[in-house]
């Protein structure tokens, strides 16, 4: 059975958006380009190597900080970042850019000089004509276990603001445990939450795998549902929808996982399942931050009353619209979802 989402469908949901408050746990990164003009050929009379130079600097809010992009993006009232940046200027960036974002509350969000922000540096080699080239990124990380102190506190901001919100995403970003922001502390104030209001939307994503995390709204990928599920092998669009059945019956909480080229599927615990498959896509494509517009999206409309098949079609095109956005993690408002979907595909009902 396919079913479409009308534009005043997606209008009537948007409408709700501005009074949505949602919370975004988890690990925030600066996403830093370094735009490079090629033309200005240069070599170091030190070293003989190649100079690189730099002609523009750019800073936004990446990790965690792409679903509050997105979010802001989408029209949602009040955004609410829980994290840590470090004391220091990549930390001050960080904090700049996110309290530039409309909505966006800082009450939650931790400056400790205990740990050194987590920055992505993106060298792009940028030509007139031709798509921006990413050379080697640089990547700023927390190698130790991140303090007690640290943790608690994040743990104590979330039991604060939960009760408050109309929906939770919470994401783990990085591949060391205990280094950044979802740690146990952080997960155990988030099931307390989940138990105290049953009702409160819950999305949690990790690229690690969901395994520890409570029983709330899991999204992933299929390299994350297979590290879910213990297998080392990449599961098929097929197999992947009859898993996260599985996991979603027995969580009693929905289950998405994002497919890449091959869309999306969404299996809730009522028994009911959709495929949505990918909206075609020309030219050249950068996928990195489709799944944090994602998370976002979809947390968006189901908070603002979305039917799940109607939420899934609206991450989905999303997805689509992100990834057509080159040299930048990007973003997707509501207004290019809406047009994105006016000439895509609708689901289908498994």
């Amino acid at each position: 059975m396919r079913e479409a989402l009308s534009p005043d469908r997606i209008r009537e949901l948007g409408r709700r958006y501005g009074k949505l408050r949602v919370a975004v746990v988890g690990d925030f990164a600066l996403d830093r380009y370094l735009e490079i003009d090629p033309g200005l050929r240069e070599r170091s009379l030190e070293t003989g190597l190649p100079v690189y130079n730099v002609v523009r600097v750019r800073a936004q809010p990446g990790a965690a900080g792409t679903v509050v992009n997105n979010l802001v993006a989408a029209g949602v009232g009040s955004v609410f970042p829980v994290g840590f940046c470090g004391a220091d200027g990549e930390g001050y960036e960080l904090r700049r850019a996110l309290a530039a974002l409309p909505g966006v509350r800082l009450d939650g969000f931790l400056e400790t000089a205990d740990r050194r922000t987590f920055t992505y540096t993106k060298p792009l080699v940028v030509e007139a004509g031709r798509p921006p080239r990413e050379l080697n990124r640089l990547d700023m990380k927390n190698w130790t276990p991140t303090p007690r102190r640290v943790r608690e506190a994040l743990a104590g901001r979330v039991r604060e603001l939960a009760p408050q919100m109309d929906a939770v995403i919470v994401l783990h970003q990085v591949d060391r445990p205990g280094t950044g922001v979802v740690g146990s502390e952080v997960l155990r104030a988030v099931e307390a939450a989940v138990l105290q209001e049953p009702e409160l939307l819950v999305l949690a994503d990790s690229r690690t795998g969901m395994r520890g995390f409570p029983r709330v709204m899991w999204k992933m990928n299929l390299r994350e549902l297979g590290l879910t599920l213990g297998r080392q092998r990449r599961l098929s669009g097929g197999r992947a929808l009859v898993e996260a059945q599985r996991l979603a019956g027995r969580n009693g909480q929905p289950v998405v996982v994002t497919l890449g080229e091959e869309g999306l599927l969404g299996a809730w615990p009522t028994g009911e399942a959709w495929t949505v498959p990918a909206l075609p896509v020309d030219g050249p494509i950068d996928v990195v931050g489709a799944g944090d517009a994602v998370s976002a999206h979809l947390v968006a409309a189901l908070a603002a009353g979305a039917l799940p098949w109607e939420a899934l079609q609206m991450a989905n095109a999303a997805a689509a619209v992100v990834i057509r956005k080159l040299g930048t993690t990007g973003t997707a408002t509501l207004g290019e979802v809406e047009r994105r979907l006016c000439r895509g595909r609708s689901p289908s009902r498994d």
